[in-house]
């Protein structure tokens, strides 16, 4: 396949994605940024009463 078949090909395929709005894109991404935040805090907490229980056992 030839560079320039490959770009036009990705062209017409790229015209067939339904993009996001300005406004889903900004909801979206504060939606994984706060879940990544809570996925950190939930094993943060967890690290920490591991890591306690450890040094009380050892």
């Amino acid at each position: 396949m030839k560079i320039t078949d490959y770009i036009s090909e990705t062209k017409v395929e790229m015209s067939h994605v339904t993009w996001p709005t300005r406004k889903q894109a900004i909801a979206y991404s504060i939606l994984v940024v706060l879940i990544s935040v809570g996925i950190a805090a939930f094993l943060g907490v967890f690290d920490y009463i591991f890591s306690k229980l450890l040094t009380l056992l050892f």
